[in-house]
């Protein structure tokens, strides 16, 4: 269980934005003014529902301008409240900040637990939700953009843009005011699995960094490597999925609301997912052991551990008996500042969530940017690559005729070498590409300094200074 001497979310992302600050020569007051929350805006709306009305509250968080838009996503669920809407917001400045997306950081979340509302009528809750927000330029394309977030997916953005595009009926740009909309209003493939997929390109970059991993006690590949995932949502389901069916990791645990399910042959996310689908929980899954205390997994002997659900889950009362040498947080903020510095004593190396969970923000960008130009990627150079590869094929092949060599292209190389990039590959190019560079930030701003002792400090440093550099630019 969660100590309760510990402090809350918003003040553990403080505590672990100062810790950083120390190591920057900053100008004085411009780390207070990087660290504040610029504003918070909290909304009560009544919507009618079943024969009476239903108040409803729900917060947008305004954390830093020094780019905009801004930029961060809507959750829906019973626990939301200021505190937790400000420090997500915060996460979303440095988190932009670190993978270079032009944007300021900001956050919103509705109290509600969507779970308990017929779809017709969580479309009222949203529309007016939007509306409330929208009239106050809170979602707008060219000052803040949200997009998915816990409670909230494709469904919920679509309504969002629509109820702003009929506000706003002029506005050429409508679409770009949300992200995480479906194909057919605007959306991008490869959004709905970003978050997951940037959590497998963080791992598989830094398995690329022999000295990195040498740091947490591993070698060689990801293949083999055990993985215990807390949170089969959205992003937990895609990481696993992408890990287990492309990098040959072996997923030996999933935690849920309901226990764990623990398999040390390997379990099938896709599997899991649809019982959980069917059965409404993750209990009675065959080939599994399950177990009822599943925070206990998280306990549980393996090479990388995977938060993937909600903040605070590693703390001061389960950090000492982490046996993971390598976490990955999926989600934002799972592991509190004390647990922190705990796991760095001993030895275990973080990748923290302003990069790991960086993919969702990164493919919004994208999106956005899609919006913005009104084409999607790909439409005007596939079919010319197509054409090149195909003339340099054919003239390949006239040669081997001409002087009776005798060889030919394989058909799965000439298959591969003759499409040229859609969307989907597109979109994964750039994210991967946006992963690679950030962790190289990171891994020598980790290097370059013997006193920045683990990732999440030397994160935190990267993105501060590119902040504080925006800052300085505008003259503050």
């Amino acid at each position: 269980m969660r100590a309760t001497t510990e402090p809350g979310f918003r003040e553990n992302v403080d505590i672990m934005f100062r810790h950083a600050v120390g190591y920057l020569d900053l100008p004085p007051g411009l780390a207070d003014k990087i660290q504040i929350c610029n504003s918070t805006y909290t909304v009560r709306f009544g919507v009618r529902l079943r024969g009476k009305i239903e108040t409803f509250v729900g917060y947008r968080a305004v954390h830093s301008e020094h780019m905009e838009p801004v930029k961060g996503g809507i959750r829906y669920a019973p626990e939301v409240d200021q505190n937790e809407v400000e420090a997500l917001a915060a996460l979303m400045t440095y988190k932009c900040a670190l993978v270079e997306t032009p944007f300021g950081g900001s956050k919103g979340g509705l109290c509600i637990d969507p779970r308990k509302y017929e779809e017709h009528e969580l479309e009222q809750i949203t529309r007016r939700f939007a509306y409330e927000l929208a009239k106050r330029d809170l979602i707008h394309p060219a000052q803040n953009v949200p997009a998915p977030d816990m409670g909230t997916g494709e469904r919920e953005m679509a309504w969002i843009a629509d109820q702003y595009a009929r506000m706003n009926t002029t506005d050429i740009n409508a679409r770009a005011c949300v992200t995480g909309k479906p194909l057919n209003s605007g959306g991008i493939k490869g959004r709905v699995e970003a978050t997951g997929r940037g959590v497998q390109y963080a791992l598989q970059e830094f398995f690329r960094h022999p000295d990195d991993m040498a740091k947490a006690g591993l070698t060689g590949s990801l293949s083999g490597k055990r993985v215990i995932v807390q949170g089969l949502g959205n992003v937990g389901y895609h990481a696993a999925k992408f890990l287990r069916e492309e990098d040959d990791a072996i997923i030996t645990a999933i935690i849920e609301r309901d226990g764990a399910i623990l398999n040390h042959g390997g379990l099938d996310p896709d599997a899991v997912r649809e019982w959980i689908r069917q059965y409404g929980g993750i209990k009675g899954f065959p080939s599994a052991t399950f177990i009822e205390t599943g925070a206990t997994v998280l306990e549980e002997d393996c090479d990388i551990l995977i938060p993937a659900a909600l903040e605070g889950v590693i703390n001061l009362g389960n950090a000492d008996s982490i046996r993971a040498p390598l976490i990955i947080e999926a989600a934002n903020g799972p592991i509190t500042a004390g647990a922190d510095q705990i796991l760095r004593d001993k030895g275990i190396v973080i990748i923290p969530d302003l990069y790991a969970n960086a993919g969702g923000v990164t493919v919004s960008y994208f999106e956005w940017v899609k919006n913005l130009s009104h084409i999607r990627f790909g439409r005007m150079q596939r079919r010319n690559e197509e054409a090149h590869a195909m003339a340099l094929v054919r003239e390949l092949e006239r040669l081997s005729a001409d002087k009776e060599l005798g060889w030919e292209l394989a058909p799965d190389f000439k298959k591969k070498y003759l499409q040229g990039a859609d969307e989907l590959q597109l979109v994964r190019s750039g994210l991967d590409d946006t992963m690679r560079t950030a962790y190289q930030a990171i891994s020598e701003e980790w290097h370059r300094r013997d006193d920045v002792i683990d990732l999440r400090t030397a994160a935190f440093i990267v993105s501060i200074t590119r902040v504080a550099d925006s800052y300085r630019a505008k003259g503050l």
